[in-house]
């Protein structure tokens, strides 16, 4: 099992910034791409950003300039910065990992969420 723990989430004036923190736990044994998905009231889960193992990055054209994503692989950590905040950007924001396991059986691929964490964005 993965378990991915999220932080940093809140209030904030239109114009702040933000930063989410992401750690992933458990018998991981390689992540290849981490990243973060917001969901809003009313609405599907969309991308947010991502990050690949060796940095490559996507960013949601909606938030390109203003969050930008990076990882330190040696703690199994992803971080999403995100300043110019607008009112739009209010949701729950979902760390998402994916890579390999390693379990008593043998390796196996893993899928996982986090728990969310709500950023309200204020006018």
């Amino acid at each position: 099992q993965v378990q991915l723990v999220e932080s940093g989430g809140g209030l904030v004036q239109a114009g702040g910034s933000l930063r989410l923190s992401c750690a992933a736990s458990g018998s991981v044994f390689s992540i290849n791409t981490m990243g973060w998905y917001r969901q809003a009231p009313g609405k599907q889960r969309t991308l947010v950003a991502t990050i690949t193992s060796g940095g490559s990055t996507n960013f949601a054209d909606s938030v390109k300039g203003r969050f930008t994503i990076s990882r330190d692989n040696a703690k199994n950590t992803v971080y999403l910065q995100m300043n110019s905040l607008k009112p739009e950007d209010t949701a729950v924001y979902y760390c998402n990992a994916e890579g390999i396991l390693l379990r008593t059986t043998g390796w196996a691929n893993f899928d996982s969420w986090g728990q969310g964490t709500q950023v309200t964005v204020s006018s």
